[in-house]
């Protein structure tokens, strides 16, 4: 299978993982709304030894096997003043 790697104009590090050709009828209109008009990254095969960063090869295949993409968002970002706040209060324990 091939899948079609797009990113969001709208939203930094949000990607839209879809099969190639992509159908972007199968996007709910709320997202594509949101996503904004999708920028072409890269289409790759999708082979058992293809590593990706923030999902295996597994549960990439099951989301475009059901519901036809796979939207990539990117990490929560950690909370710095509530990680010193709890550091504080266990150094003073």
């Amino acid at each position: 299978m091939l899948c079609a790697i797009y990113r969001s104009p709208r939203r930094a590090d949000t990607y839209l993982y879809m099969p190639h050709p992509a159908d972007f009828t199968k996007i709910p209109e709320p997202l594509q709304q949101s996503f904004g008009q999708p920028i072409h990254v890269m289409t790759v095969a999708l082979k058992p030894e293809r590593k990706f960063a923030r999902l295996s090869m597994e549960e990439l295949t099951k989301h475009l096997n059901e519901s036809g993409f796979y939207l990539q968002m990117p990490p929560k970002e950690a909370n710095l003043l509530d990680a010193h706040k709890k550091q504080q209060q266990e150094s003073a324990s």
